[in-house]
């Protein structure tokens, strides 16, 4: 159906009078008249002289009544829902380009849409010409019906669901009925221009949507052809803007964003969406999400409503982390951990083992007496049932999701949902690289074909480039665990010597400061990274020649998110299982290179270390990233407007003020699904040890929503709609993260926490029944003989310990096993092994249990489903039946009136 022939034949077909494009071609071709042409701007023109010609011309136009904000043809009556632009150019290719366009646009032409050109001299820079298209009522009818759209038959006689109680409390978040439900519910039914009767018709010019609109004429010039080179039949407006032949394709916004239209505009829906919408005054109320989905289709409706549904439940889960955090900040003073270590009498009395050797001396345990405290903050008791929580929450939530997906897809009429064809479309950059064809078994036509083997080493390179920039992440890891190892001696023995920083030592010890700036450096490197790894990515999938969009988009998708799966969450998969856990002991410390001494966590635990890198990686990438989405599309606005010598919109057309603005992009959707999953990453994988992150993401992802809405109103281009009726492969990644953060949480608790070692003491070590909790200090750290410390790693200066201590459970120095692990180190191993597997036994079972007893599909939603197919098939039964009835009658009466006239006939003949 995407042949230039297509309407002509339905057009024979039905036998109709229709419009001829006569009229359109004949004035677009023609000059301009000559009240117009007397304001051209001369190429020559110094750029003051040619600016004011520029606003004289525009007066003119304002004589004329053309409004600077009109989306109409010249004529006020044919909308624009396409605008094309490109701009002549004195090269080799200039007359190949123009051949093609005007291939190209007769072709578009002969498929029934009309067409209107700007010439150049027209446009604010007096280069760019402009191709303004509308779709009449016949192509529209033709294509809906091609396409598969369904539209309203009959209101819907179904009930709305059921207010859930304490729904008025919600009012003020409310949206008003009429944004929130701009029409009322109907039954639909597949598009056909032979039962155009049976829609509710009322107005054709506003019965398709302005996404429709653009979403059809977008398929027509997608599959338009433009001529034959190289033996091949080439087509699609993506080839055109790949070859630069065309430099923009691009629907309109209704209007300007911060007015409403004026007649005969109709109503700008772009101002609705800014007042309600994209406002970051209106951050507590709810989405207008069926505007959203009108406006700009159902694949970017699906996004925001997918964001929205996160929110809300990340509330759940940031109410019940800041519980879990305020108990620890008001238990963090009674600890027993802590008061044992702030105690003179106890912590001022244990001399701790250098931490570094040479340079770092001796120390005692209570000059660690704040971070203790601080530690607690996220290592208490809460934490084991915060975990446990967030592995049911992350279940309630993909439960929940997929119920509110499912009751989407039957408001957006999304059932039946076949994948969109412009996904399926063969890419250009494939059919350019192919030497051979193959008979496709579905179309039964001859298709470009690219054999596997040419395919196999772009495959290695692209396999090879993506493993080197992994290591290249593993590799600047190290780096950074290198510099904390370097600089760690230089904090501890400058701390120890600056008598400036003794009031800060009590809680800026050497470990956190290490910790802060390692973390800084980390987070630097993740972004510069980043930056790279995403142009790399985007080529090295070109370079795969993948078949279709679709096939280009998972692609793209798998090597993204591998790539920043390791990027954003080693650093803390590192502190949270590795850091600490093979240090040695004092004497048989392990090195990195031989060169660098393993580190070591506080004696209080690395869980503090994990909730630092956490807070900075997390915290650091929701600012840049909401910083970098605001400023990147208004700067290079303001360039682009700035270049054109003005910076308002004010001065110049509706399709300029659209051409001026950043466009968003086939992967636009793509990075910020991106965004959001990296978060949820955030969220669950390492929630046990940061109980605010759910807090932070609520709070980033409030503000992300108004973010996203103020670009895509304001700051972009309106993008061609397109339909979605799932977030697609994110759904499984979600899914696969949600399976991982079980497992990483557990061992988290079991083995970065020192929950476990605290119980175990609590339960088998403890000899004081009124204070169980007593001398666990002490237990947990190991003796070592300070005589025993080799020559090159002892304190340069001598002191009078003859035994220092060490975080560990070893034999002390005058046992025959000496420094070899004791018993309570393998009972602590056993009670981490069994924590582990208990809690993610309990943790799946509860998860299988609320999936199975979850419906995928709301009961009501089924309900209603197998309502309107019952209604949807009644109706039409009756409409065919009724004109059935009609088409007899006519047959019937025509018969009577031919039996009449014979027998009058026959009577003057007699």
């Amino acid at each position: 159906m995407g042949d230039p022939l297509v309407l002509e034949m339905v057009r024979e077909e039905e036998r109709r009078a229709s419009r001829t494009a006569d009229f359109t071609s004949d004035t677009n071709e023609q000059s301009l008249s000559s009240r117009e042409t007397s304001f051209l701007i001369s190429e020559d023109a110094t750029p003051a002289k040619r600016y004011n010609l520029f606003l004289m011309r525009r007066l003119m136009f304002k004589k004329d009544k053309q409004s600077k904000d009109s989306i109409f043809f010249r004529d006020g009556i044919r909308q624009i829902d396409f605008v094309l632009s490109y701009v002549d150019e004195i090269k080799k290719e200039a007359e190949i380009k123009a051949e093609r366009r005007k291939e190209f646009e007769q072709n578009l032409r002969k498929t029934g849409l009309e067409l209107e050109i700007e010439d150049k001299m027209n446009s604010e820079d007096g280069k760019t010409y402009f191709v303004k298209i509308h779709a009449p009522w016949e192509v529209l009818v033709t294509y809906a019906e091609v396409l598969g759209m369904k539209m309203p038959i009959k209101e819907s006689d179904s009930l709305p669901p059921e207010k859930l109680p304490f729904t008025c409390m919600l009012g003020p978040l409310k949206l008003a009925r009429g944004l929130k439900n701009p029409h009322p519910e109907y039954y639909t039914a597949q598009f056909t221009r032979h039962r155009q009767e049976l829609f509710l018709i009322d107005d054709q010019s506003s019965f398709f949507p302005s996404s429709s609109r653009n979403r059809i004429v977008y398929y027509i010039l997608s599959r338009c052809p433009f001529g034959i080179e190289d033996g091949k039949k080439k087509f699609g407006i993506e080839r055109l803007l790949t070859s630069h032949t065309y430099s923009s394709a691009y629907p309109l916004h209704d209007g300007q964003y911060w007015k409403p239209s004026e007649p005969p505009n109709p109503v700008n829906e772009r101002y609705t969406l800014f007042q309600n919408w994209a406002r970051f005054s209106y951050f507590y109320k709810e989405q207008p999400l069926d505007l959203i989905r009108k406006y700009y289709g159902e694949k970017i409706g699906m996004y925001f409503v997918f964001l929205g549904f996160y929110t809300e439940m990340l509330f759940l889960a940031a109410v019940v982390g800041l519980a879990c955090f305020i108990y620890g900040l008001f238990s963090m003073n009674s600890s027993p951990t802590s008061i044992e270590i702030c105690d003179p009498e106890i912590g001022g009395q244990i001399i701790m083992c250098p931490l570094c050797d040479v340079v770092c001396d001796y120390w005692r345990l209570n000059s660690t007496c704040m971070a203790s405290k601080f530690s607690y903050l996220f290592d208490n008791e809460s934490t084991v049932f915060f975990a446990i929580f967030m592995g049911i929450w992350v279940t309630l939530f993909l439960e929940f999701w997929k119920q509110r997906q499912a009751r989407l897809e039957y408001e957006w009429d999304l059932v039946d949902f076949e994948e969109e064809q412009q996904q399926l479309q063969l890419r250009p950059e494939f059919e350019a690289m192919c030497k051979h064809r193959k008979m496709n078994p579905v179309t039964k036509e001859m298709e470009p074909h690219m054999p596997l083997q040419s395919r196999i080493p772009w495959y290695f390179l692209s396999g090879a480039t993506v493993t080197l920039w992994m290591s290249l992440v593993i590799a600047c890891m190290v780096a950074v665990i290198v510099y904390r190892l370097s600089v760690f001696a230089i904090f501890a023995s400058f701390m120890e010597t600056e008598a400036s920083l003794k009031q800060v030592k009590s809680f800026l010890t050497p470990q956190i400061t290490t910790a802060l700036s390692g973390s800084c450096l980390n987070f630097i490197v993740i972004l510069i990274l980043n930056f790279f790894y995403e142009k790399i990515s985007a080529w090295i999938t070109k370079m795969e020649i993948p078949r279709t969009y679709q096939e280009y988009e998972s692609s793209l998708t798998l090597k993204m998110f591998l790539f920043q799966f390791v990027n954003f969450y080693s650093s803390c998969f590192y502190v949270a299982f590795f850091k600490g856990k093979f240090v040695g002991y004092p004497g048989e410390y392990t090195y990195l290179f031989n060169v660098w001494r393993s580190e070591e966590c506080d004696p209080a635990g690395c869980l503090i270390e994990l909730t630092t890198q956490l807070t900075i990686i997390m915290t650091g990438k929701q600012i840049f990233g909401n910083i970098q989405e605001a400023i990147y599309p208004l700067v290079l606005n303001w360039w682009r407007r700035r270049k054109a010598r003005t910076n308002s919109e004010k001065l110049y057309s509706r399709w300029e003020q659209d051409h001026d603005l950043e466009t968003f992009g086939s992967l636009g959707l793509f990075y910020e699904y991106l965004e959001t999953v990296i978060q949820f990453g955030f969220v669950t994988l390492f929630v046990a040890s940061f109980p605010l992150a759910p807090l932070l993401a609520l709070l980033n992802n409030i503000i992300e929503i108004r973010v996203d809405a103020w670009k895509l109103t304001t700051q972009y281009r309106r993008p061609v709609a397109a339909k979605a009726h799932s977030i697609g492969v994110w759904q499984d990644i979600l899914y696969a993260m949600a399976v991982l953060s079980v497992a990483s949480n557990a061992f988290i608790v079991a083995y970065t926490s020192d929950i476990i070692p605290r119980l175990v003491y609590y339960y088998a070590y403890s000899t004081n029944a009124t204070e169980p909790f007593q001398g666990y200090v002490s237990n947990s750290l190991s003796i070592f003989l300070v005589a025993d410390l080799p020559n090159n790693t002892a304190p340069s200066e001598k002191r009078d310990f003859t035994t220092c201590r060490y975080r560990d459970y070893r034999y002390p120095p005058d046992h025959e096993h000496k420094y070899f692990h004791n018993m309570q180190f393998w009972h602590v191993l056993a009670a981490k092994m069994t924590f582990i597997v208990v809690m993610e036994h309990i943790v799946f079972l509860v998860k299988f249990l609320l999936a199975w007893m979850i419906p995928d599909v709301p009961k009501d939603v089924l309900e209603r489903i197998k309502r309107e197919k019952l209604m949807t098939v009644k109706i039409i039964h009756d409409f065919e039946l009724k004109k059935l009835r009609e088409n007899l009658l006519v047959d019937s009466n025509e018969f009577t009136k031919e039996v009449i006239l014979r027998e009058n006939k026959v009577q003057l003949a007699n």
